[in-house]
């Protein structure tokens, strides 16, 4: 018998999505130093090291992107709230050898059939 409770959840497209972006970024050559980190009350999908760089990298899937590409939707207000627990990120773990980046990682996960991942290395600035 099978116990409901024993059962696990399937993971969430956005789940499986982060998934497929770590294994991309690690084939890329990125270390993974944090996954899903609050920071504040703000949210880091995915913290990873390339060579001398820190990317504070944020995670968009959809099914498809015949509506749009699934970066666009990394609006002002979430690049705002990113830059947010990076800054606080960067306060406990400063490292002053180390340059610092904002990333995008867009993945298509349609229902059949492999993942379309792609980075957008250094997606928008640091206003600060």
């Amino acid at each position: 018998m099978i116990w409901p409770w024993s059962r696990r959840k399937p993971k969430t497209l956005g789940e499986r999505g982060e998934d497929a972006a770590v294994r991309y970024l690690e084939r890329c050559g990125f270390r993974i130093l944090e996954r899903n980190i609050f920071l504040g009350k703000h949210e880091i999908d995915i913290i990873a090291r390339e060579g001398d760089t820190i990317a504070f990298v944020e995670v968009k899937t959809r099914r498809t992107d015949s509506f749009a590409d699934p970066e666009v939707n990394v609006t002002a207000d979430k690049q705002r709230r990113i830059r947010n627990a990076a800054h606080r990120y960067v306060q406990t773990h400063d490292d002053p050898a180390c340059y610092y980046r904002f990333d995008v990682v867009s993945v298509i996960l349609p229902e059949e059939g492999e993942a379309e991942v792609t980075l957008h290395r250094d997606a928008f600035p640091d206003k600060r």
